[in-house]
Formats: C-alpha cells, sequence, structure tokens
C-alpha cells in the first residue's frame, strides 16, 4: 500500500534516471501462462469447434460478434465501408459505429476471420481478452502499486476472471477485452508528475482511441470512476491538490484534444450518420443490479448454482457482482485495512458510487422491487447514460475490488494477523474459480452455401432472405450462417442496435422496422398458426421481398414450427425447390427497386 500511496502523492522528479538492470521475475512468466492456461479452461468447450458451436447462455450477442467480424473481413479484403455495413439488414444497412463494432479488435484479427471463420475470432478474442486484462492489471500492481507479486497476482485474476468478467464472456467480447484500462487508469494518475503534460496527455488520448474503438461502455465507466476517485482524493487531500492541478489538468486538456481530434469523425458518424439512434429499447429499472447478489454466487463460479443465480440476475451475461458471502467480507476487510489511505478510500467511494448506480431507480432484493427510490433515477434518462445498461454499472465496483483485495494482500505483510487474512482470502477465492462456459451445437450449414449454389440467386446486387428472418432471438441461424459466410451474401433484417421506426421514431431498437412480412412470419413460428392468405396479404408480402431486393428465399430446416412457415410460404410463392440440402423459392423474377 506504501507504493501506492507514494503514487500519488509524493513529487516525481523532472529528470528521470535511467532504471536499473533487473532480471525477469519468475512470477513475471508463470501468471501470464496461467492466467492463459485458466481463459483456455474458460473457453474449452468453445475451442472444440469455434465454427460448430454456440455460446449457449448468449447464442444472440455470439451471433452480434460474429457479423461485426465479418464486417471486418469485408473492410479488409473487400475495400466495404470502416463505419457502414450493407451485407446486413439490407436494404438498409447497419451503422457500425451505432454497434459496438469492435473494430481495434476486428480489423487486425481480418485475416484469422477470412481463412479460419469468425467462430475462431471469437474464440481467440474471448481467451485473450479474459487473460489479457489479468495480466494487464498485474503488470500496472506489481510495478505501481504494490511490492509483493503474490499481491499483484491476486489483483490481476480478480480483475480478469471475476464472475463479472466469466459472465461476460458468454458472448460480450467488447467486455471481456479490458486491457487497456489499466494503463489508461495509470496514465491519468501519471499526469500530476511535472513535465508529463504534454507526453502524457498525448499517450492517455491515443489509449482512448483505441478503448474508443474496443468498447465506449467500457470506457464510459472508466471516466466515471476516475472522475468520483479524483473529486474524493482531491476532497481529502487538498495539499496534493494544490501541488499538481495545473498539471493535471493540462494533461486532461492534451489528452482530450488528441482523442476528440482523432474521434471526431467516427462520433460524428456514430450520432448522426444513417442509423443513428437514441436511447435503449427498455427502460433503465429494467436490467438492475440486485442487492443480493452482492453475497450471491455467479452461475459459472465453482459454488454456483444457476436456478438461484436466476433470482439474483437478469442474464447469464450480467452477473455483474456476486462476490460470495466471505469474498464480500474480505472486500470489506480490505476497505478497512487501508482506511488510513486517502488513495484507497477514493478508490472504494468510487466503487461504491458506480455500485449505487447499477442499483438503478428503484431497489432490487432477490429479484423483488422494494419501492425504495434510489438516485440514479434522476439521472436515467440523461443523454449518454440512458445508452447504457444499467446492471453493468457493477463492473466497477468488481475492478475495484480487486485492487483493493491486492493492495490488501500487499500491506497484510508479516502481520500476526496474517494468517487469519489468508484464510479469509483461500474461503473467498476458491469458490469464484470459474467453470468451462456451456456451448450448444449450431446449425451446420447446408451445401447450398458452402458449395456457393446460392451465388446464382444472388447475383445483381439481389438478396438472400432466409425464413425465419434474421431477427433477435427468433432468427439467429439465419444471421450466424450470413456471418459465417464472411457476408457474402446480403440479407435483410438481423439483430442490430437501430432506430425503431426511422424517421418518425428514432429510438434504440434491436430490430429493422416493422413490416407485414417479418410480422406474419414472426407470429407463425411463434404459435404455429397457419393463417388463410388473401391476395392482399400475397400482394404485401411480395412488396416485401421486392423492398429487400430477394433472389431466393431459403427455409431453415428444424426450429420452431417449420411446417407452418414452410405452409405460409407455400401459399405466398407456391411450391418450392429442393436445392442443396435446403428448400428455396427462386424469386428472381421479381423486379429490383433502384437505390
Amino acid at each position: 500500500m506504501r507504493a501506492a500511496e507514494e503514487m500519488i502523492t509524493e513529487p516525481v522528479a523532472t529528470e528521470e534516471k535511467a532504471p536499473p538492470r533487473r532480471r525477469i521475475h519468475p512470477a513475471d512468466v508463470a501468471v501470464p501462462v496461467g492466467f492463459l492456461l485458466l481463459a483456455i479452461v474458460v473457453m474449452i468447450q468453445l475451442w472444440i469447434d469455434p465454427n460448430g458451436r454456440v455460446l449457449a447462455s448468449n447464442d444472440d450477442d455470439h451471433g452480434v460478434f460474429l457479423f461485426v467480424l465479418a464486417h471486418a473481413e469485408r473492410v479488409v479484403f473487400d475495400g466495404a465501408s470502416l463505419f457502414f455495413e450493407d451485407r446486413l439488414n439490407a436494404p438498409v444497412g447497419v451503422n457500425m459505429m451505432a454497434n459496438t463494432s469492435i473494430l481495434a479488435l476486428s480489423l487486425p484479427l481480418a485475416p484469422v476471420t477470412h481463412f479460419l471463420g469468425a467462430g475462431v475470432s471469437v474464440a481467440i478474442l474471448i481467451t485473450l481478452g479474459l487473460a489479457g486484462t489479468g495480466y494487464a492489471w498485474y503488470w500496472v500492481l506489481s510495478r505501481h502499486l504494490v511490492e509483493s507479486r503474490l499481491a499483484a497476482a491476486i489483483g490481476g485474476a480478480f480483475c480478469g476472471f471475476a464472475p463479472t468478467m466469466v459472465s461476460h464472456a458468454n458472448g460480450h467480447v467488447n467486455f471481456v477485452n479490458q486491457y487497456v484500462v489499466p494503463f489508461i487508469v495509470w496514465q491519468v494518475l501519471r499526469l500530476r508528475e511535472p513535465g508529463r503534460a504534454v507526453r502524457g496527455g498525448v499517450i492517455l488520448g491515443l489509449l482512448i482511441v483505441v478503448q474508443c474503438f474496443i468498447n465506449e461502455e467500457t470506457l464510459l465507466f472508466t471516466a466515471l470512476t476516475l472522475g468520483v476517485f479524483v473529486l474524493a482524493y482531491g476532497i481529502m487531500r487538498r495539499d496534493v491538490v494544490r501541488e499538481v492541478w495545473r498539471r493535471f489538468l493540462a494533461g486532461l486538456g492534451v489528452a482530450a484534444a488528441t482523442s476528440g481530434a482523432l474521434l471526431a469523425y467516427p462520433l460524428w458518424y456514430q450520432f448522426f450518420a444513417p442509423g443513428n439512434y437514441h436511447g435503449q429499447p427498455f427502460s433503465p429499472d429494467m436490467y438492475v443490479t440486485d442487492l443480493a447478489s452482492l453475497v450471491g454466487f455467479a452461475r459459472q463460479s465453482l459454488a454456483g448454482n444457476a436456478a438461484l443465480t436466476r433470482e439474483m440476475s437478469v442474464s447469464a451475461t450480467e452477473d455483474n457482482t456476486f462476490f460470495g458471502p466471505i469474498g464480500f467480507v474480505m472486500i470489506v476487510v480490505s476497505v478497512v485495512m487501508l482506511w488510513r489511505s486517502a488513495a484507497a478510500r477514493a478508490a472504494a467511494i468510487a466503487g461504491l458510487v458506480l455500485l449505487l448506480m447499477s442499483l438503478g431507480p428503484v431497489l432490487k432484493v432477490f429479484g423483488h422491487d422494494t419501492g425504495i427510490p434510489l438516485p440514479f433515477g434522476l439521472i436515467s434518462h440523461v443523454p449518454i447514460i440512458d445508452l447504457v445498461s444499467v446492471t453493468r454499472f457493477a463492473m466497477v465496483p468488481a475492478t475495484v475490488a480487486g485492487v483493493l483485495l491486492a493492495l490488501a494482500a500487499d500491506r497484510i505483510g508479516t502481520s500476526r494477523h496474517r494468517k487469519l487474512f489468508w484464510v479469509g482470502m483461500t474461503l473467498a477465492l476458491v469458490p469464484l474459480i470459474p467453470k468451462p462456459l456451456p456451448v450448444v451445437e449450431g446449425q451446420p450449414m447446408p451445401p447450398f452455401l458452402t458449395q456457393g449454389t446460392y451465388k446464382t440467386y444472388v447475383a445483381d446486387d439481389r438478396t438472400l432472405v432466409t425464413v425465419p428472418l434474421p431477427e433477435v432471438t427468433t432468427g439467429r441461424v439465419g444471421m450466424r450462417w450470413a456471418t459465417l459466410m464472411n457476408l457474402d451474401y446480403a440479407t435483410p433484417r438481423g439483430y442490430f442496435m437501430g432506430p425503431a421506426d426511422p424517421p418518425h421514431d428514432d429510438t434504440g431498437s434491436w430490430n429493422a422496422p416493422r413490416r407485414f412480412t417479418s410480422d406474419l412470419l414472426w407470429r407463425v413460428r411463434e404459435y404455429g398458426q397457419v393463417p388463410r392468405l388473401s391476395d392482399d396479404d400475397r400482394a404485401r408480402i411480395t412488396a416485401d421481398l421486392v423492398y429487400w431486393r430477394a433472389g431466393v428465399v431459403v427455409l431453415i430446416p428444424g426450429g420452431r414450427n417449420p411446417e407452418a412457415q414452410r405452409a405460409v410460404l407455400v401459399d405466398a410463392l407456391g411450391e418450392p425447390e429442393l436445392v442443396g440440402g435446403v428448400e428455396i423459392w427462386d424469386v428472381r423474377d421479381l423486379p429490383v427497386p433502384p437505390r
């Protein structure tokens, strides 16, 4: 803890001496190797067949990241637009800056996606994201904040493999790749040093740009946390503020100018170009942190029970706290141990504020609304804040907890209470060891696609329409097929974020604007009832196919109520052909509307 406190309070000389040459510490090799092996264990079931399997707890978002990786492959290999994709949601397209496009990750992996498939890229990114985040925190902790390598390893392991991180590994590629965050934090703290306003500000600005192209939500959380930390620390240590505030603000100004110049156009595209939206397709109180989850176990923790966890969590990808009863106690113990340090108190306050935000506008305990209002209700509709899933603010206290546990482990040293501390730490961390993530077998692609037969039908700028139509949850197979083909053909609709019904309603939506045919086929799939189509209904179906620029309609085998869906298509389009393992309707005789 002494190193952490000196890092913030002690002045730094303007002339830096060359550091002495050091031998590589064995832990500096063992820790990243251990983290990588643990990440592989977590992802092992997907690694067995990355392109053939799907993460079971969130196959929808798994599909989204297959899509963004396929988009990057098109950018690199086909010269497609960087910030826009016209092969999904045809003929309108998707604003990629308004979606989680992870361009800083997807573009470097474009060759992997091209030659090995987007599924392999997803497996690589989640595996390296978990291990890399843990190692990045280990590196910053061991070099700058603690003296004990064991303490740094504990902090890194918690930051990289806490229940919230393993939970988001069920498909959220963006949230598990947080290895830039500790360096952003470190560079912000270093702005207090003399002579670093320009150099440090530029470095910080570049890190902000990289993080923006990995995940903007994480960047927002980091900024909010650092803001609360700096404010709390400044109130407690006014003497330090008087010493460093000018150069600190100057460095922030340089960072803002650097990142602002580089992000000006991408952010304009995100918020003002076609496909932009405002707000989320759900109210702020729909996805919040349950207070009971602070002492519960996540479903992917060694001690987790899925049935019990479901009472305290909105989904398997949002187990954002779940420290366990002893884990929660050890976090509190760590805060008490470090309380004399203003830096530790400020960190704890920052984590507490973000935890309070994650609870939403009304307190929920074990799945039940208590009716107790909370402060978040006052800011829930503030721009930018209204784009965030509220429960994800709880990812911050999980990271803060990892740092505090590392600082406490470093401080315990030879204290007479050290045996009790390490017993508590063991009982806290062992139940949180992650289990391998569950997977399901994805529906294989038919020879109609794999043998290239489809190309005949999608020439002349036509689209391939799969039924069920690509939608969130109900049409994931069609979207997965398109993305595993690296978007070699265009398809209508899809799962992405865009305006609900432009230009009348620009509220964020997970679906393309409703159309007669999409609504009809959705009802048929859901309920299995075959309607009797009128001539007007058939005309509206034809009009939608023309709007979608359809060249061929493909019925996906299996799924829910396939015979009912087939009956509707036969009524509307006639008898299908069996080509390449699937039934298709050739609609190339329909006109193609001008762009």
